[in-house]
């Protein structure tokens, strides 16, 4: 590694770029969670658990979203293809990631739309990096879930693999023997918000 600490630097990425279809089209980003837009909490979760800086991939109401979430030191990304999926918002993330250099061994991913996922699951996957190759994700009940640690060497192969709303399921299940698992279903609660109903676990 190319700093002096023997800890892995490690950098945040919240993917927040779904329109909410099945929330009457709602941007995610912009749903309330204890008072401010859900997309600030996911921010304050990755730097809590340990990451140095946070990438944020905007994509429905963008610029509202930017009007309105306070995203104060994050290197935001808009992308133009989010109706396409969440592998573009991926490709874009990690596209950020590889040109902000600043010698970061990895990157955690976080969906913008799971609150239940504190900074202690992310603390843990943090801790479990061990270079710029690792792959660690949470799980949960031993069934892997967010978020999900790419060591910088994956990026680029991961990104190739990110197309459609698959994300990096492929590159995720082409690795899976090489993925260590923490188990994190103590400290978080892996749910999606996604329905009208979902909205009820909102703070």
């Amino acid at each position: 590694m190319s700093h002096t600490s023997d800890k892995p630097q490690v950098a945040g990425l919240v993917l927040a770029a779904g329109g909410g279809r099945r929330l009457g089209g709602r941007p995610k980003a912009l749903l309330e969670h204890r008072g401010r837009p859900l997309v600030e909490n996911a921010v304050r979760v990755l730097r809590a658990g340990g990451c140095r800086s946070v990438h944020v991939v905007l994509g429905a109401a963008a610029d509202e979203v930017l009007r309105r979430a306070d995203l104060t030191g994050c290197a935001v990304s808009v992308n133009p293809g989010w109706e396409e999926g969440m592998g573009t918002s991926l490709r874009v993330g990690l596209a950020s990631l590889a040109a902000a250099g600043g010698g970061q061994d990895a990157a955690v991913v976080s969906l913008v739309d799971q609150p239940g996922i504190g900074a202690a699951a992310v603390a843990r996957v943090v801790a479990a990096c061990d270079s710029p190759s690792a792959l660690v994700s949470a799980a949960y009940d031993g069934r892997r879930g967010h978020p999900v640690l790419f060591g910088a060497r994956r990026w680029e192969a991961v990104a190739e693999r990110a197309t459609g709303d698959r994300g990096a399921r492929d590159y995720l299940a082409d690795h899976e023997k090489e993925i260590a698992l923490v188990e994190c279903g103590d400290v978080a609660e892996a749910y999606d918000i996604d329905t009208p109903e979902d909205l009820e676990r909102l703070e």
